[in-house]
């Protein structure tokens, strides 16, 4: 034991190999201040040194760290020691009454705020969003991975256009946009449930305007009698392109299509979780269309399921498949008739919708019908007292729509031969 205790003492301590070593001071003497027993100087390896008090009660061995030398002298150090022996003594444990150091406050990143949208609002159990996958396919693979890791507290706008800019050069200004615009209702939503957060998203960080996006674009006649006939070879996919323009309806809504959501008399009941408008919508199917569900014999319910009965969801692959078939169609008949075919203007499946409201037009349907047909919410005061549901005329209008498109195949067909019995060009 060691019985002199003061500061070059504890300076001189020596350091042990490995690990850590107490030298005792108990029974020491500082300033007339005895060391109570199991007071020591603990030193490591690294000669880090602290006065620690070993004490046993109830059995039990305990140590408890004073301090830290040089922060603590030897003299304050045994004043200390001797009111901990004290409460020993008295039946109590020093050690309870340290709290244990708070564990450091998780810190919210991007990629949780992401988490949390998805799961609460966008999948949420009182109806998930139509665009689940839309959203999950921007926030997941173009937001997560880009600036996930950043502290909520601490995105930038600057790391935001950055990220655009970057999805911009990769996949176009539109999907750069799609991106800003489902990361700008994450964000707005977070700012609901947290006081200090402000949405760093601002007007004009936008990659295009709202003019410049919308299109207008509508298939012609010689295009749909190109299309048509090569969608006999694509299976599923091509049934399902051919629907989009014999309803009018979305791709989300047509790929989604179940037997059970057709009645008897053809009509097709949209329900309205699975509807943009959020209101159940009627679709009386022409027989063109009818004749397409019944070809589409899967044993499934969902009219257009593949593999597994589910919603028809794959567009982007057939669809670029398509394109090469329709450039081959294009290569052969420019070689039959000895003359260049310019390849058609890029063309979605959107602009179906579009090409089949101007084909209602051109075969006499009302506007306002033709709106309703196309699930659209009709304005003003007639859109709130009127609820006939339409469904007659409705059904002419799609009746029509088929009628046009047949007779722009047939018409065309035979503008075709008369053209090549003259030895003339389309």
């Amino acid at each position: 034991m060691v019985t002199g205790l003061n500061e070059s003492t504890v300076k001189a301590l020596p350091r042990p190999n490995s690990g850590n070593r107490i030298h005792y001071f108990a029974g020491a003497v500082l300033q007339g201040i005895k060391a109570p027993r199991g007071f020591g100087v603990r030193v490591t390896a690294n000669g880090a040194k602290a006065f620690v008090l070993n004490y046993r009660l109830r059995g039990r061995e305990y140590r408890y760290t004073i301090g830290q030398y040089p922060d603590w002298s030897p003299l304050r150090a045994v004043s200390e020691a001797r009111k901990l022996r004290q409460r020993i003594d008295r039946g109590e444990n020093p050690l309870e009454d340290r709290a244990p150091p708070p564990e450091p406050a998780k810190v919210k990143t991007v990629a949780d705020v992401i988490d949390d949208f998805l799961r609460r609002y966008v999948r949420s159990p009182d109806g998930p969003l139509r665009s689940v996958k839309e959203y999950e396919r921007a926030l997941l693979k173009q937001v997560a991975p880009a600036i996930g890791g950043v502290p909520i507290s601490e995105v930038r706008r600057s790391q935001i256009a950055e990220m655009l800019d970057t999805i911009e050069d990769k996949h176009g200004p539109v999907q750069a946009d799609r991106t800003l615009a489902y990361l700008r209702k994450c964000f707005n939503w977070y700012a609901t449930r947290d006081d200090r957060f402000l949405p760093p998203i601002v007007p004009g960080m936008a990659r295009t305007k709202a003019k410049e996006r919308a299109r207008s674009r509508v298939l012609s006649d010689d295009e749909l009698c190109l299309i048509w006939p090569l969608l006999d070879y694509e299976g599923t996919w091509g049934a399902f392109v051919r629907m989009l323009l014999l309803t009018g309806q979305r791709r989300g809504e047509v790929g989604a299509m179940r037997r059970s959501e057709i009645d008897k008399d053809g009509v097709w009941v949209i329900p309205p979780e699975k509807y943009k408008t959020k209101r159940e919508h009627a679709v009386p199917l022409s027989k063109a269309a009818r004749d397409i569900v019944y070809s589409q014999q899967n044993g499934f319910d969902h009219v257009f399921a593949t593999r597994r009965d589910t919603a028809f969801s794959a567009w982007a692959k057939p669809k670029a498949k398509f394109g090469k078939a329709i450039a081959i169609a294009l290569t052969r008949s420019a070689g039959k008739k000895r003359s260049k075919q310019e390849p058609i203007p890029n063309w979605t499946l959107h602009d179906l919708r579009r090409t089949a409201k101007t084909l209602m037009v051109r075969g006499g349907v009302r506007p306002d019908i033709s709106e309703r047909v196309l699930g659209h919410v009709i304005a003003g005061v007639e859109g709130v007292y009127d609820r006939h549901p339409y469904l007659a005329e409705k059904r002419d209008a799609l009746e029509k729509l088929a009628a046009m498109i047949e007779q722009i195949l047939t018409t065309t067909r035979e503008e075709n031969v008369v053209s090549l019995e003259h030895g003339g060009r389309l």
